[in-house]
């Protein structure tokens, strides 16, 4: 990093402080205007939002480390862009309808109060052990791949690079969450993702220019990975029972891998990917509290389609560029890569997690690095606003009010920025266990392919099928919750490499199974286990009141809110979604191998 550099960065936070203080002078301390803007964001702010919230810190870092390491394989996952026109066009009437803060909030609307609880405090589990912790440790990753030479000394304690950047990552961008609220988080966001895309660009650009354009880009890279759609098993292996062990360039195992073996496999793709797609984008608080900000149905429908539009570009803006690392690293062209692969002339995943920021580092020239830096450090702050808003909005609308239901609007105010704080201090302690795993991208994933499927399950059934009552959804989300808990435990000190589980459980035992069964086909198994409860059980007791649940389900929907509903959209939404389906279609043609 130059002086130029840090010119660059700094003029970027003197414009973030300075929205942030202008948001702030605009804001209240009510409850609806921290949580929520007042209801008052227009479409361009809550796409913008949206946007910027999802492609944080472990999309940059994450996806182009799994760029690196696996190709386009997890494009699937940024191809959902799809689920967010679901949001916009079948969820977005129910929730504005309902007025509510909280996605719990809406459920205890259409089942009871107990399935409001469990979902919030899984919810907030979710947080820290994923969004949270995650953010903070991709923002380590980049301070300590970018400024490794940064450390302080305590006494004897030696706190290096990586601590110290995810330390101030965690206490800037929460110094103007706390201050201003969703307000802040939201306008923050409309800046950052202008100088998320422009930096991402540059370099995607400035690594085609070194590695000699996009054909060859193909050709150091082969056709596997530019492949979407995986085989069941990987190439020379047979059977599905086949147990496959990983190592790195000293022999360490990194990974042991069983049942249907492959990385990514088509079939988890086709069927896991889809559901964490549908409950993040449709269901997740982190996501729909933007929507929720929103004035009436058509401003929150079409920030939904504008965030599925800007949802297209991070294949090209973060993927591309691991590919790029990775076809530099293997052709020698910038030497200093050249340790993210291994002998046998594949990608060390523990290596490549940093392509992002290495490329920054080794490949742009002074100035345009700051820029890019900027967007770094933007992805950072925007997920962790994010997160930590919806937090402290889950944790005290849901929770504390509950328990509290006389304490004043300051109060409430207050204890969502005690409960931020108090959640950060949790995750800090989870990051060993991330600095473990198979990769920060497939960290996230697999954590949500966990925690997810009860989620989905409940919403989605909830709303299709009006004869799903409460019962059923509350037994959904208590089995489904505790076999994805039960799958992060049995993990856990596998991950941590902890005495007796460097190499795992013992071959063939009940646990080395649990843990060696692919994460996407042990989250279909829970989504499968998680709808037949509800659906067994709903039909089991007795049906819900229909004039109780009226307009929360497409069934009791009344003809007034149907008409309400059609007059909040024209040609230009339809049109606007058609075309993003269509580059959708281009994509998975195109990345066929």
């Amino acid at each position: 990093m130059t002086s130029l550099d840090w010119v660059m960065v700094a003029l970027y936070f003197s414009v973030l402080l300075g929205v942030a203080w202008w948001v702030v002078g605009k804001g209240k301390e009510t409850a609806d205007d921290y949580f929520l803007a007042g209801r008052n964001l227009s479409w361009w702010i809550v796409g913008a939002s949206i946007f910027a919230s999802n492609i944080g810190s472990e999309h940059i870092v994450g996806l182009a480390g799994s760029g690196a390491t696996d190709g386009v394989a997890l494009a699937h996952y940024e191809l959902h862009a799809w689920c967010l026109l679901l949001l916009g066009w079948l969820f977005v009437p129910f929730y504005m309808r309902t007025r509510v803060f909280t996605m719990p909030e809406f459920l205890e609307k259409r089942f009871s109060v107990e399935s409001r609880y469990v979902l919030s405090i899984v919810s907030l589990l979710t947080f820290i052990v994923s969004k949270i912790a995650v953010g903070i440790f991709a923002g380590g990753v980049v301070f300590a791949t970018l400024l490794p030479e940064l450390r302080i000394d305590i006494g004897s304690v030696h706190v290096g690079s990586f601590w110290i950047g995810s330390i101030g990552v965690i206490v800037l961008t929460g110094l103007y969450t706390m201050l201003g609220g969703m307000r802040a988080v939201a306008y923050n966001d409309a800046v950052q993702v202008f100088v998320l895309i422009l930096g991402s660009l540059l370099l995607t650009v400035y690594g085609l220019i070194q590695l000699g354009g996009w054909d060859r880009l193909r050709e150091l890279c082969g056709s596997d990975m530019f492949n979407l759609w995986k085989p069941m098993n990987p190439p020379g292996v047979e059977g599905a029972w086949a147990p496959v062990i990983e190592r790195n360039a000293t022999g360490q195992v990194v990974r042991q891998a069983w049942y249907f073996n492959q990385q990514f496999p088509w079939l988890g793709m086709a069927i896991c990917a889809p559901i964490i797609g549908m409950w993040y984008w449709c269901t997740d608080q982190y996501i729909v509290q933007r929507a929720l900000g929103a004035p009436n149905e058509t401003q929150a429908r079409r920030g939904s389609i504008f965030a599925a539009f800007l949802k297209l570009f991070p294949v090209y803006l973060f993927i591309i560029p691991g590919l790029i690392c990775f076809a530099l690293a293997k052709s020698g062209a910038i030497p200093e890569l050249m340790h993210i692969v291994g002998p046998d002339g594949k990608p060390i995943p523990t290596e490549a997690q940093a392509a992002f920021p290495l490329m920054v580092k080794y490949l742009l020239p002074s100035g345009l690095r700051g820029i890019v830096v900027a967007g770094l450090l933007s992805a950072l702050m925007g997920s962790l606003a994010g997160v930590f808003n919806a937090c402290s909005t889950l944790f005290t609308v849901d929770l504390y009010n509950k328990w509290k239901p006389q304490a004043t609007q300051k109060q409430i105010v207050s204890t969502g920025r005690m409960a931020t704080a108090t959640m950060v201090l949790i995750a800090l302690c989870w990051i060993p266990v991330i600095k473990g795993a198979h990769g920060l991208y497939n960290y996230l994933q697999a954590i949500q392919g966990y925690l997810a499927p009860p989620m989905f399950v409940v919403f989605f059934v909830g709303v299709f099928w009006k004869r799903s009552n409460a019962a059923g959804a509350l037994w959904a989300m208590i089995i489904g919750f505790l076999m994805g808990i039960f799958r992060m435990l049995v993990d856990t000190p596998v991950t941590l490499g902890l005495a007796g589980f460097e190499n795992g459980y013992d071959y063939g035992s009940f646990f080395w199974i649990i843990n060696n069964i692919y994460f996407q086909y042990f989250s279909v198994l829970i989504t499968i286990v998680s709808a037949i409860v509800m659906v067994g059980v709903s039909l089991a007791t007795a049906a819900p009141d229909y004039e109780h649940i009226k307009g929360l389900t497409f069934a009791t929907a009344t003809a007034e809110d149907r008409r309400k509903t059609r007059a909040s959209w024209g040609s230009a939404e339809v049109a606007a979604s058609g075309f993003i389906m269509l580059c959708i279609l281009g994509a998975y043609l195109y990345f066929r191998g």
